[in-house]
């Protein structure tokens, strides 16, 4: 698609219904800079696997899927892929990779750039916001209240570069509080302006895959580490068939028609929900994959580390568990209609896996890593078989 000088953004949502949207080039060019900034997080929750090292790990993390998930929502409503548009993404993507950048431990103050960054990130997405505001006057009282969230949370993020741990940690939950619950207390606003069904979950959907790539390059890095043993080789080949299960049973249930808001929605928390749901997701699909590094180096030496089992286990138990409320958070039709019945079943299953996740790193152990991971597979691959089996029963 050749771009033009200017093209003002509009609202796409409306226009979408007749024809179905795709992501552009830029949103996936605009990705690229955040699977750098999801290997770095990577890396350092494998350097330090302990709980310290874990709320590290996710503290960091949640604000980088909150610039992502910023820049998803209004390209969903407003993206025209012009001139502006594209310099708007760049300048974010700069700011996403000295993200990055703070954490790799170049900076004199990491957590000070970390947060600066962020700030930097938020205000272009303002700016984008109030462009928007501009060009499209029916969508003025959306965007005010969005402008007005992002800015009250920037401001607690920019006071926390002056204040010293552990209150700069406290700005920092209160900022995002205050940027997680904008959307939601304007979700009646929202159903005058719903977000793209077939858009928005192919914008998650990639950003899945993007992390799904941290379990292939665990398995590569795992294998670098050891000399190719034939323990080792059949640790990390299982380990890729974990990660194919968790590929499978998550793009062969992805529906995200309830992130569509309407006046008449009664069960308005499922939108927010269903969106929100896909963080602890990919928080758990990062800590499985630094699980499965560790278990794939750990197999020569017939031990895990307690942290590390914990880690493997802990993180695949909470995807299972984030995909049973995925699941239900989902538009499945009307009670006793066969997606309905489907929809119970599948979220059934899913809690069920992520129960026997944990029964299995507690009956398995630490010392037996090849052994671990075995189990963890057969946990996936009745994962896969269930949902074959469930659908054919209710012939959705």
């Amino acid at each position: 698609m050749r771009t033009t000088m200017l093209r003002p953004p509009r609202l796409r949502t409306t226009e979408s219904e007749a024809e179905e949207r795709r992501v552009t080039w830029t949103e996936l060019f605009y990705d690229l800079v955040f699977v750098v900034a999801v290997a770095g997080l990577g890396r350092r929750l494998l350097e330090d696997t302990s709980w310290t090292g874990f709320w590290s790990f996710a503290g960091l993390f949640v604000p980088l899927w909150w610039a992502w998930a910023g820049f998803t929502f209004y390209a969903d409503r407003y993206d025209t892929d012009d001139l502006g548009q594209r310099l708007l993404a760049v300048a974010q993507m700069v700011t996403v990779a000295l993200m990055a950048a703070s954490i790799s431990g170049g900076a004199a103050e990491p957590l000070v750039a970390y947060a600066l960054s962020f700030v930097a990130a938020r205000t272009i997405l303002i700016v984008m916001y109030l462009r928007a505001r501009r060009h499209v006057p029916e969508t003025r009282e959306l965007v005010t209240g969005y402008t007005k969230g992002m800015s009250l949370a920037v401001l607690f993020w920019l006071v926390s570069v002056f204040v010293p741990e552990p209150f700069r940690y406290v700005l920092w939950a209160i900022g995002l509080a205050i940027d997680f619950s904008t959307p939601y207390r304007l979700r009646r606003v929202q159903a005058k302006v719903p977000l793209d069904v077939a858009h928005i979950p192919e914008r998650f959907g990639l950003f899945t895959i993007l992390v799904l790539g941290e379990s292939i390059a665990a398995v590569v890095a795992g294998l670098e580490e050891e000399v190719w043993t034939s323990l080792a080789t059949v640790a990390a080949a299982i380990a890729v068939l974990i990660t194919t299960g968790l590929w499978w049973v998550y793009f062969d249930n992805l529906d995200g028609t309830v992130v569509r808001r309407r006046a008449d929605q009664k069960k308005t928390w499922k939108p927010t929900a269903w969106i929100y749901g896909h963080l602890p997701l990919m928080i758990g699909l990062v800590m499985t994959a630094i699980g499965l590094e560790h278990a794939i180096v750990a197999v020569e030496h017939h031990e895990l580390h307690g942290a590390d089992l914990w880690l493997l286990t802990g993180g695949m138990a909470l995807v299972f568990a984030t995909l049973a409320l995925i699941q239900y958070s989902s538009e499945a039709g009307d009670p006793g209609t066969p997606g309905a019945i489907r929809q119970a079943w599948i979220t059934r299953l899913r809690l069920f896996g992520s129960v026997l996740v944990v029964v299995v790193g507690l009956v398995v152990g630490a010392g037996n890593p090849l052994g671990l991971v075995i189990a963890l597979a057969g946990v996936c691959a009745l994962q896969v078989a269930g949902d074959v089996f469930i659908t054919d029963q209710v012939n959705v």
